[in-house]
């Protein structure tokens, strides 16, 4: 089974994000879950969702509490709430940034970590350009899915075709394909690095 904890703020579209990763796990024949877990639903308040995904029924009902992967939404967030708690070492981090993990402050956290399981992209940035909007959920699927390999973006493309109407799906299609490329590079970039200096 695979756990993703998604952390962002409230009117970023978190709990809808983890939906769509389920309905992307789904469209692959695989079993998911998606739950939010609200304290209070303000918008800019700290909200968590979560997605489990596996190939066979999933009985679990709790939170996830040691997660494979963390996509934060919102980096403003990474030194107001724990949003690291109990990640799997090694576990994909995913953040909507266009800075570095050192740039962030990270630099210590993730000294040991492998380099193409610490991942960025500018989902706000791309949402606006693509959808007009600053929705970075849908551009952190896809970058969520270049970088893990359990989702393809077809997956997610359909995901976005079953939740959003025409132009705002295929606006978000754009965002979003934009994006799977930006962490494909990214990905690619880390193991040529890793690879130079072994």
């Amino acid at each position: 089974m695979f756990q993703v904890r998604i952390h962002g703020r409230g009117g970023q579209g978190v709990v809808t994000a983890a939906e769509m990763l389920s309905i992307a796990a789904f469209e692959e024949g695989r079993h998911a879950q998606a739950f939010p877990s609200f304290g209070s639903e303000r918008t800019g308040a700290p909200v968590v969702a979560f997605c489990r995904i596996a190939d066979q029924e999933i009985r679990l009902r709790e939170p996830i509490m040691e997660p494979d992967a963390l996509i934060i939404q919102d980096p403003t967030l990474l030194f107001q709430v724990d949003v690291f708690s109990g990640l799997k070492k090694g576990g994909y981090i995913l953040i909507n940034t266009s800075r570095s993990f050192t740039e962030l402050g990270l630099a210590d956290f993730v000294r040991d970590w492998p380099a193409e399981r610490l991942l960025t992209v500018p989902a706000t940035d791309l949402s606006r350009k693509h959808v007009g909007r600053p929705m970075p959920n849908v551009p952190l699927l896809a970058g969520f899915a270049a970088a893990s390999g359990i989702i393809r973006l077809e997956s997610v493309i359909k995901a976005i075709n079953t939740k959003f109407s025409e132009k705002i799906a295929s606006n978000n299609i754009a965002a979003a394909s934009e994006a799977y490329q930006f962490v494909l590079d990214e990905v690619a970039g880390a193991s040529h690095q890793e690879a130079a200096h072994a």
